[in-house]
Formats: C-alpha cells, sequence, structure tokens
C-alpha cells in the first residue's frame, strides 16, 4: 500500500489492536498483491518457485499405456500452453509406458515439456515412475497408509510407530528422487486422508497440512528440497484455509515450498470456471501461488487458456504492487483466514420479507439502468425470469438516478415492481453539485417504500447531506467510498447507527486488490464498533483494473466476479452481493447466485462434483455428468459426486450427499454419503438407480 494512502488511514483513525494480535501470516500482505518467497525447485527445465513465472499444468485423460494417444494430448497441451503434463501410473504396467511417452514427446520436439507421474497407493508404480518422467505426485493419505475408516486412539508410542513406518515407506522414493534429480508434489486431498490422521485431526485443513508436513520432514531428513505442496478440496472455502495454513506452517518453519493451487474436481463449463477462480485466483492475488492447474471435466486442452488468464492476471498484479512502497502496519488483519467465520453483523430490513445482514443469506442486488419513466418492460422481462427459474430470483435492482427527473420517477417504478423486487436501490450519480440536487429532489412520497440510497459519500458535507434526507424519508443509506474516503468520515460514525448503513467499496484504490480493498474497508469498520452490513459490488471499475483491456470475453469477467465476491464470502465478509460488470439483468442475476453457491454461501440449484477424468477413469464420465445434470439438476441444495474411479472417489465426496463412482470398466458403484449402497451397476442404468436413491433418501422433489 501506498505510503499516502497509510497516512491518510493512521492519521485518522485510532487503532484498537495490535501487531500481536494478529493471525500467523500466510502472505506478505493481505490487502496488496505481494508475492510470498518460495524457494526454486526445478522440474526437468521448468523452475517453478522463487520470481519465475506462473506454471500452468494440466493432465491427459487418456489410458497411459495408449502411447501413441496419450503424446498427442501431451503436444496438444503445450502447444496450447501448458508448461507441465501430468500423466495417471495407476500400475506397473502404466509407470513402464512413461519411458515410451517420454521419449516420443522428446523425439517430437517437446523435450522442454516435463512430465508428472500421477501415483496412488503403491510405492512401487512410483519407483518405477521416477526412472522416466521429471517429478513424481503424491498422495501423502493413500501413499504408505490406507483408508480402512476404523476409529482407534492412537497411544503416544503407536502414533510414533506409525511415523517410524511411513519414514520406511516413504525414503526409498525419497533417495531415488534425489539421485536421479526428480521433483516429488506432495499432493494432499481433502477427504483422502489416512485414518491416523483422520482419528487425530480430523478430515480438515489442519489434518491436510499435517499429513504434508509429515512428507516435508522426511524429506528434510534426507536433504531432499525439491519438494511442491498442494493442498486440493472440491470446496474452495476448505481449499482456501487448507493452502493458507500450509503456507503459513511452512514459512514459519523455514520451509517456503512452492506451492501447487487448484480445486479439484470442480467439474464443467462456468461453474467449474467459477469454482476455479474462487480458489486460484483468491490465493493467487494474495501471492500466493507457483505453478496452478484448473480441473475441468472437460477436454483437458479446455483448462489451458482459463489457467492461464488467471497466471497472466496475478503476475501483472505482482509486478505493480512491487513499484508500489508499503506500509507495514497495515499488511494483515484481525480476520481468521485459517477457519470460516462469518463476520458479524446486524440484521437491516430492505423491504417486505427481505432482511439482509446478520444470519441471512447473502442478498443478490441487480443493474437496471437510468429509472425508467414507465417500468412495464421491466417488470414482464423480471415476470419472465422469475419463471425460467424462481430459485434465483430478482431480490433488489439498482436504478442509477442521474437527474432530478429520475429522482421524481422512482416512487413508481418502486411501487409498479414491488410485488416483484423487494428492494429498489437508488444510486446517485457521483458528480457532487448533481448530488445535492438529486437529493433535494427525492419526493416526499418515497417515505416508507422499500427504496435504498446509495451514495458515494467522498467528504463529510456530502456524508451529513445524503444522511439528512436518508433520515427524512426514512430509507437505509448505503456509504459507497474507499478506504481512504472512509477514513475521513469514520468520526462522524456511531455504532447505535449500524442499522442504518449499509457499507460498499466499488472503485479501486490501488495498490489494493480489489478483495484487499474490501478487506480493509471491514476491518475499519470493526476499528470504529461498526456492524453494519457489507454490499460487495462487481463493478467495471474492478473489472478493468484487474483482467486489463486485452482480455475480453464471458471468461475472464466469469473469474474476476468470482475472485472478488466469491473470495470475499469465503473469507465470511459479504451480506449483499453484484456483478454489475455483467450486461444485462438476466446474466448479473445469474452469475451472482452461480458464484453464491461456488462459495457454498447459498445454495440455489444441484451443486456437482465432478473430476476431470484421467488414465484411470472407467466410464464417459463427460456424458455421464450431462445425464446426470439433465435428471437431478433441479434439485436445491443436493451435492452429487461424479466420480472416475475408486482412487478420487469416497475420498473426495468428503462433503457429498450421493456418489457415483467407477468401480469396474462400464460399471458404477452408488453412494449415500460415504456409504455404498450398490455394487457394479451396469452405466446404462446407474443415472436411473441414482435417481431412485435420492428419492429414498427423502430429498427429492419434483421439477
Amino acid at each position: 500500500m501506498s505510503d499516502r494512502v497509510c497516512l491518510n488511514v493512521r492519521e485518522r483513525v485510532t487503532l484498537s489492536w495490535e501487531m500481536k494480535d494478529l493471525q500467523p501470516a500466510y502472505s506478505r500482505s493481505r490487502f496488496v498483491s505481494l508475492r510470498r518467497i518460495s524457494r526454486v525447485v526445478r522440474v526437468g527445465p521448468v523452475e517453478i518457485g522463487g520470481k519465475n513465472r506462473v506454471a500452468v499444468q494440466s493432465m491427459t485423460n487418456t489410458p497411459t499405456q495408449a502411447v501413441e494417444s496419450t503424446v498427442a494430448q501431451a503436444i496438444a497441451l503445450a502447444e496450447a500452453g501448458c508448461r507441465i503434463v501430468r500423466v495417471a501410473a495407476p500400475n506397473f504396467a502404466a509407470a513402464q509406458a512413461l519411458a515410451d511417452i517420454r521419449r516420443d514427446l522428446t523425439s517430437a520436439g517437446f523435450d522442454d515439456i516435463p512430465l508428472v507421474a500421477d501415483v496412488h497407493f503403491l510405492p512401487a508404480v512410483a519407483m518405477e515412475a521416477a526412472l522416466h518422467v521429471e517429478k513424481v505426485r503424491v498422495n501423502p493419505g493413500n501413499y504408505a497408509d490406507r483408508r480402512l475408516n476404523a476409529p482407534k486412539n492412537y497411544t503416544e508410542a503407536e502414533y510414533a510407530a506409525e511415523l517410524q513406518r511411513l519414514y520406511e515407506a516413504v525414503s526409498p522414493l525419497v533417495l531415488r528422487c534425489k539421485d536421479l534429480g526428480r521433483a516429488i508434489r506432495v499432493g494432499v486431498n481433502h477427504g483422502s486422508l489416512s485414518d491416523r490422521i483422520m482419528n487425530r485431526f480430523g478430515d480438515t485443513p489442519d489434518g491436510m497440512c499435517e499429513s504434508a508436513m509429515e512428507f516435508l520432514k522426511i524429506c528434510e531428513a534426507h536433504d531432499f528440497r525439491d519438494v511442491v505442496v498442494s493442498m486440493k478440496a472440491s470446496n474452495p472455502r476448505i481449499m482456501l484455509q487448507a493452502t493458507r495454513l500450509m503456507a503459513a506452517r511452512m514459512d514459519a518453519v523455514g520451509m517456503p515450498y512452492p506451492l501447487h493451487i487448484g480445486v479439484t474436481e470442480a467439474g464443467d463449463g462456468e461453474d467449474a470456471r467459477i469454482k476455479s477462480a474462487i480458489g486460484i485466483a483468491t490465493m493467487l492475488r494474495d501471492g500466493v501461488g507457483d505453478t496452478i492447474r484448473v480441473s475441468l471435466t472437460e477436454d483437458p486442452v479446455a483448462e489451458v487458456p482459463v489457467a492461464l488468464a488467471l497466471a497472466r492476471e496475478a503476475e501483472r498484479m505482482w509486478a505493480e504492487a512491487e513499484k508500489s512502497p508499503s506500509g507495514p502496519d497495515f499488511h494483515h488483519d484481525l480476520a481468521d483466514p485459517f477457519h470460516f467465520v462469518r463476520r458479524e453483523s446486524v440484521e437491516i430490513s430492505l423491504g417486505e420479507n427481505l432482511k439482509a445482514g446478520a444470519a441471512n443469506q447473502p442478498r443478490v442486488i441487480a443493474r437496471a439502468g437510468i429509472v425508467p419513466a414507465k417500468a412495464d418492460k421491466l417488470l414482464a422481462k423480471i415476470k419472465t425470469l422469475r419463471e425460467k427459474q424462481p430459485r434465483t430470483r430478482v431480490e433488489g435492482l439498482i436504478f442509477t438516478v442521474a437527474t432530478a427527473k429520475d429522482a421524481i420517477a422512482l416512487p413508481e417504478a418502486s411501487a409498479l415492481l414491488k410485488d416483484e423486487v423487494p428492494l429498489i436501490v437508488a444510486e446517485i450519480a457521483p458528480k457532487k453539485a448533481k448530488i445535492e440536487e438529486i437529493l433535494a429532489a427525492l419526493p416526499d412520497s418515497l417515505k416508507g417504500m422499500p427504496v435504498t440510497l446509495l451514495v458515494r459519500a467522498s467528504d463529510r458535507g456530502l456524508f451529513e447531506a445524503a444522511k439528512e434526507r436518508s433520515d427524512t424519508l426514512e430509507l437505509k443509506l448505503v456509504i459507497d467510498l474507499t478506504p481512504e474516503e472512509l477514513a475521513g468520515i469514520l468520526p462522524l460514525l456511531k455504532a447505535a447507527d449500524a442499522h442504518n448503513y449499509i457499507f460498499a467499496s466499488s472503485r479501486p484504490q490501488p495498490p489494493l486488490h480489489p478483495a484487499g480493498q474490501y478487506r480493509l474497508l471491514v476491518e475499519m469498520l470493526r476499528w470504529a464498533g461498526m456492524k453494519s452490513p457489507v454490499w460487495i459490488r462487481h463493478t467495471k471499475a474492478f473489472l478493468d483494473s484487474t483482467v486489463g483491456e486485452k482480455k475480453t470475453g464471458d471468461v475472464p469477467r466469469t473469474m474476476d466476479a468470482a475472485a472478488l465476491v466469491g473470495g470475499l464470502l469465503c473469507d465470511g465478509i459479504g451480506d449483499l452481493a453484484s456483478a454489475e460488470a455483467e450486461r444485462d439483468i438476466e446474466r448479473s442475476i445469474a452469475l451472482s447466485y452461480s458464484i453464491l453457491q461456488g462459495a457454498r454461501a447459498r445454495y440455489s440449484r444441484t451443486e456437482y462434483i465432478a473430476c476431470p477424468s484421467c488414465g484411470r477413469t472407467l466410464y464417459d464420465i463427460q456424458t455421464a455428468v450431462n445425464a446426470i445434470r439433465a435428471a437431478t439438476g433441479h434439485l436445491q441444495g443436493v451435492t452429487i459426486a461424479v466420480m472416475g474411479c475408486i482412487v478420487n472417489g469416497p475420498g473426495e465426496m468428503a462433503d457429498a450427499d450421493f456418489g457415483y463412482v467407477g468401480g469396474a470398466p462400464g460399471k458404477v458403484n452408488l453412494y449415500v454419503g460415504k456409504r455404498l449402497v450398490e455394487v457394479n451397476v451396469s452405466s446404462e442404468e446407474a443415472v436411473e438407480k441414482l435417481v431412485a436413491l435420492i428419492k429414498t433418501s427423502g430429498r427429492w422433489v419434483d421439477k
């Protein structure tokens, strides 16, 4: 953060906390995109960590022993911009086939693309794979341990004996990789932790970190440090907590290994891109992440442009942040980034049957443009939207009030829309001279109506004028301002008035990154004792400041909105949300609800956890996902996991209600929670049987 910003804030705010109260740091700043300092790990010709560019990865989904098709897909990934390619090694024969894949890839002129062998369960396979590829990925939860779901209370002696057994099982691979100059990825997955970890730490981010630390200590014992670490989950909130905790723990003990960032089993389509951005972009904007993969249940090549967009944006933000001097007192806040705690706020009534703040779900607001003289056409469109998707209703509309004429039209528009839209937000145009004129023109007929005033209160006089008019009309007041502007009016805010205000910060204040700007706003409200609700607004101003002019199209806008709104929701911040960089009401509302669902903040439809498939997949997973979605997509709040094989099956279904898992070629196993209930069901009838299970469990509703 610039000295100018820090000085202004420090001069105007009396701090109510000391540095000793802060949580352990997982990054250099929670407000500015300062890159975490990690060691450099070489994976063949590619260097990961340090000041190197973010390395984009993907994974082939062809059968590994089909060497020709696997090489062809690896080349397609490389040509799309992928710098590291991972290949499944489910058995010894597949591990041996890696030698041919490496040879043919090199012969084709792609010797600069390192290969990673993905190994689960079988140390002998990992030992063979290390002979042929530049990196071996192992999962601590199943490499040397077995998940038997057998409860046991370990004594200290028994636990120590298990760690010794782990040391003896893992050491041969570490020593082989050290001798051959290979790297290792310690890849922890939520839900696939060993019984030993589960019994002591539970299926938690703390348990995930402990599992990784056990492996890192073995590597360090052998003076082997070519290690990359990942903490993956299908739930972005869990992924964020675990990755942050792992970064903080490694840095605290002098083991700053590079981090591989990704949301596993994200699924397909826009929802998958949203979940990926919530997890990946949030970490990158905090400066954490050295290599990334976007996991999509699509052609692997489709993952690469999405990942590249996230990586290049982060690199640009890091470069700009390094140019700006920063104040040491404002790098971190009092929030707990390792455990989800929703920010405490007061409840306010915004309209009939619409409350925000406190325990209420985040509310969705959309932009409607200038106040229409007659809102008939808008009303018809909103009715159509409600009929198409009743669970994603229009809860609030923002009207821009640019003239006194617009202000006079507000009561008519509000009265016409009141049965379909609980809240009308009147955003007063930003020019100061007009604001005072418009405030005076607001008709007394607004009194008692579900209308909220939104004003950019950049100075004391403007704030006082807006407050006086909102008090007269008995309207709630949204104060949209940067943290620097908030510092100017903090002395005027009284905790007792928290029920009358909503705070937002929709204009960039460099060098703060968008989420960091909201975090600082929330921290300043904490200092002032204000528990007013916070509205996260993703506007075109934020989009332009982060995505940049050269990146256009739906994917960048979607990812940018997801990173800001979804990332903050995972932090526990946000009582209202809007995706205002979108071009129309329908798109804005749909995207907002999708982001809320991706952040696990509010469910409006079925949630799917689907693996991207790989050489282990035992059926056509993309076809299955589409069929399951067609049959179950109308179920609200039901989570279904669609997994290609047993490796990422029950383990990665940590928080799913139902599971559809490949058990044998063309056969599927069905789960209720983590309980196996149907074995070797034909893939032709598996969807029908899944629906029957949902009905039997009492979770089914008709369309």
